[in-house]
């Protein structure tokens, strides 16, 4: 213990050294059980399929889904992943590998960031938050556009926040990044990888006054930089695309933002709990860091603080305002976050624990409640997600968690407080995604009955789903014709002839009845009305889940 103690509260030390630990703890804990599991879910298999997609095509400017045009979003998530692709193979591994290593490249971002701006202690502080946030180990393992997102709009504040500092002596390199990386979110997700950090960095400048930055941010050639990396893509995909940037811009920006087209509303105070998770077990910690931001304000170093809680403020009400809300939007506010907390630690390392005493309580409270209630749930749900054996080791692993909190705040002990609750809460973010992905995978991943299509149906075959399952075409390596409702697809359905591919159910009562063999991937709660419709009778192929495959003979 005195090893990890001496590691968490020296003052000095080699950064390759402190790179070279985090190392080793990071890369081993975000890439365990990497490719252990079928992609779950919408996402995983979308942003698979459409860079296999690419590849297959030879077209990296014009995604597609199913092999029609899909604009929802800019091409970087999808090109990396069709990089990893290339390299590993159409495999699970590839599809989150980017993901996982943007998560470990963004701890030793902060850790840069931070030993600038406040030491090293601190920077190793917040580097070891970030990297031990449950909510963030396991978001990094998941096939994402948002971990991209995050990684650049990361190195894209921290840059200008790096730039604007007096004694700054690469100010000018800095800047570039600033407008570099703000380019690369914009190709990443959008207007809102220039639309966010402009926002906090106005914020910035308007509260403290500090006009002269704008004379300072090389705005010119740094504008021009900013397009010379964004802009290229948008032209040509709008030339080949005449019908791109209305529905890019219009409907994906500005109609997402401010209608609940996307049927993605929730209540305005939705991402406080998120961030409470995501962040657990520092999260109880973030009042006394906000606390300690105002009541310093005006002691050296306070504007940094400033901008750090502007950063996450910032973000988490723009998404709260709009209506469309999902789980990760809200992940770039994550890093500032870890920052202000590893500034708030460090000082209670040397102040004492008074600071940090209602915190720990409520946090060794909620966490042996939930160890608890882990333990208990597969006994007492009627269809509980995780396994009696998974409730036991999250269950066991939360208690814990609680107990090493409840222990070291009797005691006023500070030091052992962080590097207990660091090490328990990088078991929980290992343990926890394989022990809700195992019974996850079972229920919603298609995985099973694609292979089966892909194995058992030839060229000519038909394979048809009700409901556009994302795993389908990716496993089955083929096109899949939609019955009814397009859901996502609606747009790309409706440029040019289609016809084939979007049906409604009388066309496929007709395919079904048929000289081709028709595949069909169907909810399992809907198999007794099917058997009674289907003529010829349906044969069932195999049942996975919520799902089950049939064909017509």
């Amino acid at each position: 213990m005195k090893v990890v103690t001496d590691f968490i509260t020296r003052r000095e030390g080699s950064s390759a050294r402190d790179i070279g630990v985090l190392a080793v703890i990071f890369f081993t804990a975000f890439f365990q059980f990497l490719g252990h599991f079928p992609l779950i879910g919408t996402d995983e298999a979308r942003y698979m399929e459409i860079p296999r997609e690419m590849i297959e095509r030879g077209d990296y400017i014009t995604p597609t889904l199913n092999y029609v045009k899909y604009f929802e979003k800019p091409p970087l998530h999808y090109w990396f992943n069709a990089v990893a692709i290339n390299i590993f193979g159409e495999t699970e591994f590839a599809g989150r590998f980017f993901g996982a290593l943007w998560g470990v490249l963004g701890i030793f971002l902060i850790y840069h960031i931070g030993r600038k701006l406040f030491g090293r202690r601190e920077a190793i502080l917040s580097a070891l938050i970030l990297g031990t946030s449950i909510g963030i180990i396991v978001q990094s393992r998941v096939n994402i556009t948002d971990t991209t997102l995050t990684i650049c709009m990361t190195a894209c504040l921290g840059c200008f926040l790096l730039a604007v500092q007096e004694n700054e002596q690469n100010k000018g390199r800095y800047y570039y990044l600033f407008y570099f990386f703000s380019a690369l979110a914009v190709l990443a997700k959008g207007l809102i990888g220039i639309v966010l950090p402009g926002g906090v960095i106005i914020c910035f400048i308007l509260i403290t006054r500090r006009w002269r930055l704008l004379r300072e941010m090389r705005l010119v050639t740094g504008i021009m930089l900013f397009l010379l990396v964004s802009a290229p893509w948008f032209i040509i995909v709008s030339i080949r695309n005449p019908e791109f940037a209305r529905f890019f811009f219009i409907h994906e920006h500005f109609e997402r933002f401010l209608t609940k087209v996307h049927g993605r509303y929730q209540p305005p105070w939705y991402y406080i709990p998120i961030l409470i998770g995501a962040m657990l077990p520092w999260s109880f910690f973030i009042p006394t860091a906000i606390a300690r931001t105002w009541q310093e304000r005006k002691q050296t170093g306070a504007d940094n603080r400033l901008f750090l809680f502007l950063w996450a403020v910032v973000i988490v009400v723009f998404f709260s305002i709009s209506d469309s809300k999902l789980i990760p939007y809200i992940l770039p506010v994550y890093p500032a976050v870890a920052l202000l907390l590893g500034v708030t630690f460090s000082a209670a390392f040397d102040r004492g624990f008074p600071s940090l005493k209602i915190s720990a309580l409520l946090l060794s409270a909620v966490t042996i409640v939930l160890g608890a209630g882990c333990i208990a749930y597969p006994n007492l749900a009627s269809d509980p997600k995780i396994t009696a054996g998974g409730g036991i080791i999250m269950g066991g692993l939360l208690f814990s968690l609680g107990l090493i909190a409840l222990l070291n705040t009797t005691r006023s002990r500070t030091v052992p407080l962080f590097a207990g609750l660091a090490i328990m809460a990088l078991l929980v973010g290992i343990f926890a995604p394989p022990t809700i992905y195992a019974r996850m995978a079972k229920d919603r991943s298609a995985r099973e009955l694609a292979l089966l299509v892909k194995e058992k149906a030839d060229k000519n075959a038909i394979v048809a789903v009700f409901d556009y399952e994302q795993g389908l075409p990716f496993y089955a390596r083929r096109r899949v014709v939609v019955v009814g409702g397009r859901n996502e697809l609606e747009f790309g359905s409706r440029q040019g002839d289609q016809s084939a591919w979007f049906i409604e159910r009388e066309k496929y009562d007709q395919l079904w009845a048929g000289p081709a063999q028709v595949f069909t991937l169907i909810n399992l709660n809907e198999l007794g009305k099917f058997e009674k419709l289907c003529n010829p009778p349906l044969v069932l192929l195999g049942k996975s889940g919520r799902k089950a495959l049939i064909t017509n003979r």
